[in-house]
């Protein structure tokens, strides 16, 4: 399995769908810094909000085989530049998270998520609490 990077807005569920993917639900704290192991790279919610941080995340993504833009399913809004995934030198996938929470609006995530531009129609509806999703997303990042 080739190593993927999570991209999403400070809370958008980065850190938790890496230990969902690993099955170590226990281990989930706040990012402050990229973090790197033999799969995953977990990056803080701030490199995708604030421009300054893009060059970090175009120079991280030459080292990974998969981008994942997470979408929390209970935001409005979308943090994303338009067309972002296509400035992106690896397969980019989109990941909507949070959708067993209660204002959970999926249809609404994946319209956000389209503006991203992604280079495949690769989304995933994803629960870490309930581990919906969790192995389809396992088997995609697992393809080389």
């Amino acid at each position: 399995m080739g190593r993927a990077m999570m991209v999403g807005a400070v809370g958008a569920g980065k850190s938790t769908l890496i230990a969902a993917l690993k099955g170590d639900s226990l281990n989930v704290r706040k990012t402050q810094a990229m973090e790197f192991d033999s799969y995953t790279v977990d990056t803080p919610g701030e490199y995708i909000e604030n421009p300054r941080f893009y060059r970090a995340l175009m120079a991280t993504a030459l080292q990974v085989k998969d981008v994942l833009f997470l979408q929390d399913a209970t935001s409005e809004r979308c943090i994303y530049p338009p067309g972002i995934a296509q400035s992106f030198p690896c397969s980019t996938i989109g990941v909507i998270t949070k959708i067993d929470h209660p204002e959970a609006n999926i249809e609404k995530a994946k319209q956000l998520l389209k503006t991203v531009a992604l280079k495949s129609n690769d989304v995933y509806v994803v629960s870490a609490i309930n581990g919906q999703g969790i192995k389809e997303l396992k088997e995609r990042l697992a393809r080389e």
